[in-house]
């Protein structure tokens, strides 16, 4: 097939692309490199020896879509961008609405008018909500989201609902993640978002790599073994992994199918950060502080759906995830 991966060159969209490309695929990337960069367009090729064909454009372009499409016999999407920090969304949440709505329609009218039936959406556990019990399943109601971010998500998926109930003969895919973590195991490609992260990872490993002070854990007193937060931490190319399997599903297919893509455990704060110390010998201080607004003790999956439709389960441990970060962090320090 010949994909199209919108924000294909950010954090899960180029780890995504590189096993695309493994598994026979053809990739061409849409990205406009507000959190992303030109560079790793040439890690994508070292790694695979191939070189998607790339455009610098922002999907909310209708004048740009429109010319990925006419030049490229565009056969399934999988869509990515889309901006995503649950922090920054609370304080500008109109340029979360504006910029991740608009881009799916885009999308959606372009698709449509070049034929293209098969959509993977880079979806979110936060369309769960605070109201739902752990673990959650796919067939609990999201209608509650905490963030403007997540109510990009849930809104988007609904789009893709709709248009799928008036288009019987579409196929979408909307793939609900939890937290990814880690690197590509070339150390080439890994999480490195622009300014101060938003995630733990990250975060943690640039604190190893002094290039910020410490950590703080938000909290440890929730109803938790340790008292810090249980999230699910999935491998990124376990990840990626599960869109190259929703990929085949949605091409067997029609109609609209949600899929949560997680481990079904729950591993702590204070767990994650300790693991990486001991896996990789080194120090990382931190502290503890108060509460974060809208974070919950816990939340992780229930992964049996996808196992059971995309033949798709974790394969990476938490210690891989721990030392494919911190590889990254060395191999991009030098």
């Amino acid at each position: 097939m010949n994909v199209l991966l919108t924000g294909g060159l950010g954090y899960i969209g180029s780890h995504t692309c590189v096993e695309l490309l493994n598994a026979g695929h053809q990739a061409v990337i849409a990205d406009n490199l507000c959190n992303a960069y030109g560079s790793v367009l040439d890690y994508i090729e070292q790694i695979t020896g191939k070189r998607p064909i790339f455009y610098e454009c922002d999907v909310q372009d209708r004048d740009a879509m429109e010319r990925v499409f006419t030049e490229n016999k565009i056969d399934a999407v999988i869509h990515f961008a889309g901006l995503k920090a649950v922090g920054e969304s609370c304080r500008i949440p109109l340029a979360y609405y504006r910029n991740n709505l608009d881009s799916t329609l885009t999308l959606l009218e372009t698709m449509e008018r070049h034929g293209c039936k098969r959509l993977v959406f880079s979806s979110s556990a936060t369309v769960y909500g605070p109201d739902n019990p752990v673990p959650y399943r796919e067939d609990m109601p999201c209608h509650v989201a905490t963030s403007p971010y997540g109510w990009t998500k849930a809104m988007i998926e609904q789009i893709i609902r709709d248009y799928v109930s008036a288009n019987p003969d579409f196929s979408a895919v909307l793939l609900r993640y939890f937290n990814p973590v880690g690197a590509h195991e070339s150390g080439l490609i890994g999480d490195d978002p622009n300014g101060v992260p938003n995630n733990l990872m990250p975060y943690i490993a640039r604190v190893a790599g002094r290039q910020l002070e410490k950590l703080t854990v938000f909290g440890d007193d929730y109803d938790t073994p340790d008292g810090t937060c249980l999230r699910d931490y999935l491998h990124v190319v376990d990840l990626a992994k599960g869109h190259i399997c929703a990929l085949d599903y949605a091409a067997e297919r029609t109609g609209v199918d949600a899929i949560n893509l997680g481990t079904g455990n729950g591993v702590s704060v204070l767990e994650l950060l300790h693991t990486f110390i001991r896996v990789n010998g080194v120090d990382v201080p931190y502290v503890i502080g108060g509460r974060r607004d809208g974070d919950l003790a816990r939340c992780y999956a229930n992964a049996e759906k996808a196992e059971r439709v995309l033949h798709w389960k974790t394969e990476k441990t938490v210690e891989d995830m721990c030392r494919d970060s911190w590889n990254f962090i060395v191999k991009h320090s030098k």
